[in-house]
């Protein structure tokens, strides 16, 4: 009877694994110097691409008004590496027009990958 539980316990941790194993992974690394452009829909999230076909949703711990204004700048910052893996690796900062305007610092809470499906699924207005 024992015997026949311990099987049955490790029958099923066996069946999960193969679930686990096939989840995509939900960020891949980049250098700074390959995104290509961004868009903000709102003042928490913030859409980039990276190349000609990855894109990556930002999302935002606190709201960073600025993003959404008429040619607002994005400024990007390394320190040390400029390989950007997870959000921690981001440095944010949002300035606009005129030059010399304190700019506002955004901090990234959550970095992720965006399927082929969810980044057709942007809005055209806001797709970098």
């Amino acid at each position: 009877m024992q015997r026949a539980m311990i099987l049955a316990v490790a029958v099923l941790a066996m069946a999960s694994v193969p679930a686990v194993a096939q989840q995509p992974a939900q960020n891949v690394c980049f250098p700074l110097n390959q995104m290509q452009g961004w868009k903000a829909p709102d003042n928490k999230t913030i859409y980039i691409r990276v190349n000609t076909n990855q894109y990556y949703r930002l999302d935002l711990s606190a709201s960073c008004p600025m993003l959404t204004m008429p040619d607002s700048h994005l400024i990007t910052k390394s320190r040390g590496s400029d390989l950007i893996c997870t959000a921690v690796d981001w440095d944010i900062s949002v300035s606009e027009p005129p030059p010399g305007a304190f700019p506002e610092p955004c901090i990234v809470k959550q970095m992720t990958l965006l399927t082929p499906q969810q980044a057709a699924a942007i809005p055209q207005k806001f797709r970098p």
